[in-house]
């Protein structure tokens, strides 16, 4: 299956899970500090995981086609593109920040909703060594999915977009062809009936 294919079962089985009743106002009260106090950490971590990815292959092939230019550019070289790969990082963090902020509130609350009773998540505010905690870390694993499914839906495309005009600029730097665009694929044809 593919990682789309993937991503699109899990947002259907998410959405099917949220159909449920709205929690009662004690429940949803709980849910609402849970949520408060895992969000800062969660953008941060999921920003830097979700742009971590693609800068690791990107960085290693730069590294490698860096060898090919002459020795006495490979330092600038090398430099340069160190600074591409950081604005890179510290456009989009913070841009990835910003929609998984936004995504946090509601995906997890229909989630812990879902998983959680009122006692238990009471306990999960105390955040004592029990069972509970451990269920629940197995529910942030998934809460990372889904927010991540949620987030690269959105700012796939942008993302996309930049990560190509960063490894044209350093192929550019590098004196090389930028690889050619894909092309798109044919349309899957039906069979007929």
């Amino acid at each position: 299956m593919t990682s789309r294919k993937l991503g699109l079962a899990l947002a259907l089985a998410l959405a099917a899970g949220t159909a449920l009743a709205d929690p009662s106002p004690a429940k949803k009260a709980l849910i609402d500090k849970i949520v408060a106090l895992q969000q800062q950490g969660l953008a941060e971590g999921l920003a830097a995981n979700i742009i971590q990815g693609p800068l690791s292959q990107l960085t290693q092939a730069g590294r490698a086609a860096l060898q090919q230019v002459p020795a006495d550019k490979r330092e600038a070289t090398a430099k340069a593109m160190d600074g591409d790969l950081k604005k890179f990082v510290e456009e989009n963090v913070p841009y990835l920040k910003d929609k998984i902020s936004k995504a946090v509130p509601n995906t997890a609350s229909a989630l812990l909703d879902e998983r959680f009773n009122e006692d238990e998540l009471k306990q999960i505010l105390a955040w004592a060594e029990s069972p509970v905690s451990q269920k629940f870390g197995l529910a942030s694993v998934e809460l990372q999915k889904a927010v991540a499914q949620k987030v690269m839906s959105e700012a796939g495309p942008t993302l996309d977009g930049r990560l190509k005009t960063l490894q044209s600029n350093l192929a550019k730097q590098l004196g090389l062809q930028p690889p050619p665009a894909a092309a798109p694929k044919p349309a899957a044809s039906t069979p007929k009936k």
